[in-house]
């Protein structure tokens, strides 16, 4: 299965080291990489194209990362979003963790093996959030369709009208009017 991943930061050699890194954790042709410094691309970009895993640096000029990554939650709520700082502000992170709901938050500089923990652990959960959507859809469809007794029901009652019908009596009998 292709994964498409979406990374954001400003800074262009963060964003090199996590395209190696993914690149070398993930086999040849499973995992797409966009990578963006700009927050405004990074966002149209994901008007344009759908995303299992945004990862968003949280400091940046302009918009930051919570801001990103609520934008993208607006536009793609199955993508899952991951938030990546050095900022030791963590009541900062916290509210931008909730606002966007984001599912990890990573500290820079990363632990390489934790991070490659992260991204599975991301494609993990978006599977788990399509699957959900998936249900939905299927439950959906079966609740518009029509049982084998409803289509039974309705065809007895097209040859006979008022065939399915029952008239009760105020003590719970039958009327056979």
């Amino acid at each position: 299965m292709m994964r498409r991943v979406l990374i954001l930061d400003d800074e262009v050699h963060v964003l090199a080291a996590l395209q190696r890194l993914l690149r070398q954790a993930f086999p040849p042709g499973s995992v797409t990489l966009e990578a963006f410094s700009e927050p405004e691309a990074a966002v149209l970009r994901a008007g344009e194209a759908c995303f299992d895993v945004v990862m968003s640096d949280y400091r940046m000029p302009g918009l930051n990362g919570a801001d990103v990554l609520h934008l993208i939650k607006g536009i793609q709520p199955e993508a899952v979003r991951l938030v990546l700082s050095a900022s030791t502000d963590f009541s900062e992170i916290m509210n931008a963790v909730n606002r966007a709901e984001v599912f990890r938050y990573v500290a820079k500089p990363w632990n390489i093996d934790e991070l490659i923990r992260i991204f599975e652990a991301a494609f993990a959960r978006r599977d788990e959030l399509v699957g959900a959507r998936l249900l939905v859809e299927q439950s959906r469809i079966r609740q518009a369709e029509p049982t084998a007794q409803e289509l039974e029901a309705r065809r007895l009652e097209a040859e006979d009208p008022g065939i399915t019908k029952v008239n009760w009596d105020k003590n719970g009998g039958i009327r056979l009017d």
